[in-house]
């Protein structure tokens, strides 16, 4: 990094020791720019420090409120004579963004952060929305009418839209809001559509059926079936929780966090399974971890989904002990816990265990799942290292040559195995993930004998997967800014230029923004002999 980037480098010259070394690279933080040049994720970036002070301002009950009141005044503002609001400022009026303003109103009010009815500047605002989303279902369900009269459409046709849905979810939250006899008629009409259609729908479309359903009419036979047949299509995992493959779409209804947010609400109100909840709160938090969400209304969504359901799992604030070999249990001081999260963090050099380390035992004293990660720093040669195996991501690095009778075909070039100078290699990287995740870096370091052939830094695109391939001196490097689960193999030419035995250099993978999900390849050996 510092031949490519001047700014690097001349930091590096300025110190003259690696003990100025040491102590300055974790402080400089013109260095850590610098160095976060080198990603294509520079502006998604963020300090530990800010990301900390911004949560410290959630406590500033003071500010808090004058922000609540600063937002009620926006929404007062942009809000059109018709109760209506737009997507941005002076727009025609949009039924999904009214609706769910609706929405958000009532996920406060569940919290009980506003009360129902809210305060003086608030209510009004409510209650024209909702007297806006109520006319346009009348008008929804009057065009169908007028359809089925003049022959368009038939009676058992399914009219069901997402915005009806929608409609029925966002108006269940104030059922004490009178209805108009049209609007009773229209929401009866799509209530009867969800009960004979929602198995043709999707996820998130299911969940909206079954809570409207069931807010409407707790003896609702169909939200139980939905419950059912959620159930049966789940996926339990001990480290993952329970969740479900999600297809993300580009629609507001076909986005994997709002949907899995909304199964939390479903299985907590209807389901009323408590243990179903916090195994979905597990997967949602780990989602968290390894990826960024990247819109507001995710976020929100999340945090309703969190707050609304479940134990409290900030209560037990017990600190876990960490056992080495069969040595006395660690005992920490909760004054050496990062106030508000708990956060601790301890380090061990070799000299200061009693012996090698053969386990590691964690336990847990409270009812409510706790993290951690557990790193062991150690050098060892590139060509004695093992690859990881009980990891998420693991990987494969392999080395294939060109078949002499046939240029379209490859054989694979087994360990032990010469090459000869000049031959065109192509090396092969099979990555497998059991979980989505985004900013992945994957880093394939060359043996030395061998020179890349294509040397172009390009994005690319296979089997579904977007990448930035960058081919460098030392190693070509792969940024994806999302990896879903599943199976991938990378693959580029390089000529085998130099004669000797090199050291294969490892193939490193890591989470960019949960830097604990890492892995590497097994190591290797090289020989290029001459022709």
């Amino acid at each position: 990094v510092a031949n490519s980037n001047p700014k690097v480098k001349s930091i590096f010259n300025s110190w003259k020791s690696k003990e100025q070394l040491k102590s300055n690279l974790s402080k400089n933080q013109e260095l850590k720019s610098a160095l976060l040049e080198e990603t294509p994720w520079v502006m998604a970036a963020q300090s530990e420090e800010e990301q900390m002070a911004n949560v410290g301002i959630l406590f500033d009950l003071t500010r808090m409120a004058n922000e609540k009141e600063v937002i009620i005044k926006k929404l007062r503002h942009r809000q059109n004579s018709d109760g209506s609001f737009s997507w941005m400022p002076d727009g025609r009026p949009n039924r999904y963004i009214t609706q769910l303003i609706v929405e958000q109103f009532g996920h406060l009010a569940h919290l009980g952060v506003v009360k129902q009815p809210l305060n003086n500047q608030g209510e009004p605002i409510l209650m024209q929305s909702i007297e806006y989303i109520d006319r346009e279902i009348v008008k929804e369900y009057n065009e169908i009418q007028k359809d089925i009269k003049q022959k368009r459409r038939a009676t058992d046709d399914d009219f069901l839209t997402h915005y009806a849905l929608h409609y029925l979810y966002a108006r269940s939250f104030f059922p004490s809001v009178n209805q108009s006899r049209d609007t009773e008629i229209a929401a009866a009409f799509f209530r009867a559509q969800a009960d004979k259609f929602w198995t043709e729908k999707s996820l998130y479309s299911q969940g909206l059926i079954s809570l409207a359903l069931y807010r409407h009419d707790n003896a609702n036979t169909t939200s139980m079936l939905i419950i059912k047949s959620l159930r049966e299509r789940s996926k339990q995992n001990d480290d993952l929780g329970m969740y479900w493959n999600l297809n993300r779409g580009w629609f507001w209804y076909e986005l994997p966090i709002e949907t899995h947010s909304l199964m939390i609400e479903v299985f907590n109100e209807v389901a009323q399974d408590k243990k179903a909840v916090d195994e979905l709160r597990i997967w949602l938090l780990k989602n968290k971890q390894t990826n960024h969400w990247k819109t507001t209304k995710a976020t929100s969504k999340a945090v309703f989904a969190l707050l609304m359901s479940g134990d409290e799992w900030l209560q037990e604030t017990e600190l876990a002990s960490i056992q080495f070999n069969s040595e006395k249990p660690l005992q920490f001081n909760k004054s050496e816990a990062e106030a508000g999260t708990g956060y601790i963090k301890k380090s061990f050099a070799a000299q200061d265990l009693k012996k090698p380390i053969q386990s590691v035992t964690v336990e847990n004293p409270n009812s409510t799942i706790a993290w951690g990660a557990l790193y062991w720093q150690y050098f060892e040669d590139f060509d004695k290292v093992k690859s990881f195996e009980e990891t998420p991501l693991k990987l494969q690095k392999e080395y294939y040559r060109e078949n002499v009778n046939d240029p379209l075909k490859i054989e694979k070039v087994a360990e032990g195995n010469q090459i000869s100078q000049g031959e065109k290699i192509t090396v092969r990287v099979t990555l497998q993930v059991d979980r989505p995740m985004e900013y992945i870096h994957l880093k394939d370091m060359r043996a030395a004998g061998f020179e890349p052939i294509d040397v172009m830094s390009q994005r690319r695109y296979q089997d579904g997967l977007s990448y930035y391939q960058s081919p460098r001196d030392l190693a070509t490097d792969f940024f994806m800014d999302r990896l879903p689960p599943g199976r991938y193999v990378f693959e580029y030419p390089v000529r085998a230029t130099h004669t000797g035995t090199f050291s294969g250099g490892l193939t490193t993978i890591q989470c960019m923004y949960a830097p604990e999900f890492t892995s590497h390849s097994a190591g290797g050996k090289v020989t290029i002999n001459k022709k």
